[in-house]
């Protein structure tokens, strides 16, 4: 299983009133970590989508659990590997770790998507290409950059 590390610092706009991680930035960082995993494993998404001529990889289903909060100033270590294929789809995991300690698990089901032929206001699952399920697949770790990633806010 192909794993990928990503750091994230917690920023003061991070956090609710409580000073602890306001729990829709987790998913928010889930994508992060997802194009983060995608190019670790030499898929930029950027170029990924056109070359397979896919509009993208939507979500269908997320969830996460909530171990431990979280609060300005803490420092994450994110793994992420993709823990399930199917034909069209598939899940990725995230691990949120501060100091080693599991802070937080969530998982994403993810369709690899394309334009619908007939309907404009659709997507079509299509099945996932061999390669890429190869290059997510394969056995070893990935290090992310060792800067820490910093939040940006565009609100709530």
């Amino acid at each position: 299983m192909f794993v990928n590390h990503k750091r994230i610092l917690i920023e003061f706009g991070d956090c609710d009133p409580a000073e602890i991680v306001f729990f829709a930035n987790y998913f928010r960082w889930f994508d992060d970590c997802t194009t983060a995993l995608f190019a670790a494993a030499g898929l930029s998404i950027r170029k990924l989508f056109p070359s397979y001529g896919i509009v993208g990889i939507p979500i269908v289903e997320a969830s996460a659990r909530f171990l431990s909060p979280s609060t300005y100033g803490d420092e994450l270590e994110v793994e992420s590997s993709v823990t399930e294929w199917r034909k069209s789809s598939f899940v990725i995991t995230h691990k949120f770790f501060r100091e080693g300690d599991l802070m937080l698990e969530g998982r994403e089901t993810r369709v690899w998507a394309a334009a619908h032929p007939t309907e404009s206001n659709r997507l079509k699952a299509l099945p996932l290409p061999k390669e890429v399920i190869e290059k997510l697949s394969k056995n070893g770790k990935a290090r992310g950059p060792k800067a820490i990633s910093r939040s940006v806010r565009s609100g709530r």
